[in-house]
């Protein structure tokens, strides 16, 4: 079986060092299949409350997409049928198995998902990957663009009197993860600091050499003239 680009060692995207990257390490040897059930009610959810975007989703019915979280020890596989949508939790995909492949970090998958960053940025940018058939993801992207896809609020309308609840706590998670990912940006730039400097001290000490050394050349052919 050959894995998911991601789980090569030749990832596209480098995973950002973040609160996901950390719960990733911990699902690890947790099995797909415990997370499917999540899944599955996602799909429901969407369907029930979205259903326009697998109808879009019509003439690539089946083109199945590999969406690759790079900061999660597995992959999710879209078969976009809209008479039998499918969204699985896989360790890893077979060569062929998918018409193209999304890699990116969590975050920013659930963001695109929800037409709240422009994907055309980030595929630019290179912080989304796109690989295999562009046209399908150019469709899909087309077919979420303008759903108003909010994932929270559409899994608290399915809940009830739980809404509410569910609503407080979504949010404190959401709030607690931004502020491990502010204090995780301060850790990693207090790791690289030293580094950063010590590299800048060694270019400004080869460029030291580098001048000392066309000192030497040019007295070195004055002599040899003299």
């Amino acid at each position: 079986m050959t894995q998911a680009h991601a789980r090569t060692g030749t990832t596209p995207v480098t995973p950002p060092f973040s609160p996901v990257l950390l719960l990733g390490m911990a699902l690890k040897p947790l099995r797909p299949a415990a997370l499917q059930p999540l899944f599955d009610a996602m799909l429901k959810v969407v369907r029930r409350r979205h259903p326009d975007i697998l109808e879009r989703m019509a003439d690539y019915a089946d083109k199945a997409v590999c969406i690759d979280p790079v900061d999660l020890p597995f992959v999710i596989l879209l078969e976009p049928n809209p008479e039998d949508p499918r969204l699985t939790v896989r360790r890893s995909i077979e060569p062929g198995e998918v018409a193209a492949t999304i890699h990116g970090p969590l975050e920013m998958l659930i963001a695109l998902a929800e037409g709240k960053v422009d994907g055309d940025a980030l595929f630019f940018s290179r912080r989304l990957v796109i690989e295999g058939d562009t046209e399908v993801v150019v469709a899909l992207r087309n077919a979420i663009d303008g759903a108003g896809i909010d994932l929270i609020e559409d899994m608290a309308q399915e809940l009830g009197p739980l809404a509410r609840p569910f609503r407080g706590l979504a949010g404190a998670v959401i709030g607690l993860v931004g502020r491990m990912r502010e204090d995780f940006e301060t850790l990693r730039a207090a790791i690289i600091a030293p580094a950063v400097k010590d590299s800048a001290n060694q270019g400004a000490r080869i460029a030291q050499l580098e001048g000392e050394l066309k000192q030497l050349r040019k007295a070195a052919r004055r002599g040899g003239v003299a």
